[in-house]
């Protein structure tokens, strides 16, 4: 079941569970408008607007990269640096339409998109990352993980041959963890969605967190 984890007059926050696209809340709350997207795979924190007003500031906020917003990511293989910053061009897959890339033949705009990341934890065949996308294009850290050659574990669209899931799990483990930004009033706000049992178990079976 999908958990309020914040709601006031104008903004109410989800914690999404993976396996259902984005806009799964407005069947049950026809009032919300989405202002940001998670993947149907991604679980997470996922914000909703209660009038327009509310969506437009909050889209402007997206737009000018006034929100922070962090993802928990586990990628196949050791990733040696403690932190990165992958800043790689991302634009549609010339021969996979679904796919967005940063490397290989790309077609349609190519957007800039910057991903900066800290690694949290290695163990012996994967490694637990904390990234914190600066631009939201679609697929960001999909693709930009896999173009550092470390996709993220189970991913079936851009892990290739490197398509591993640990401890059973059924989808790309990827968790939008937090979002943090300054409301209109000027307090700062930050919400954060626990990781879900899938991935907690998937990391038990490496040796935790």
């Amino acid at each position: 079941m999908a958990e309020i984890i914040y709601e006031d007059n104008n903004l109410v926050a989800f914690s999404k569970p993976p396996g259902v696209n984005f806009d799964w809340a407005l069947l049950k709350r026809a009032e919300l408008i989405p202002v940001h997207r998670l993947d149907k795979d991604t679980s997470g924190v996922i914000l909703f607007a209660k009038n327009q007003e509310t969506a437009d500031t909050m889209k402007l906020l997206f737009q000018s990269r006034e929100i922070k917003k962090t993802y928990v990511v586990l990628v196949v293989g050791v990733i040696k640096n403690d932190t990165g910053i992958i800043n790689l061009p991302i634009g549609r897959s010339k021969k996979t339409p679904l796919k967005r890339v940063a490397v290989g033949e790309q077609r349609g705009k190519i957007r800039e998109a910057v991903t900066e990341y800290e690694v949290r934890k290695r163990y012996k065949d994967f490694t637990l990352v904390v990234a914190m996308p600066k631009t939201g294009r679609t697929h960001q850290i999909r693709s930009h993980f896999a173009a550092i050659g470390h996709p993220i574990a189970c991913d079936k669209l851009y892990a290739g041959k490197r398509f591993v899931c640990p401890g059973g799990i059924e989808r790309q483990f990827l968790h939008a963890q937090s979002i943090e930004f300054t409301k209109p009033s000027g307090s700062r706000l930050r919400l954060e969605a626990d990781m879900p049992n899938d991935l907690v178990a998937a990391l038990a079976t490496l040796g935790g967190l």
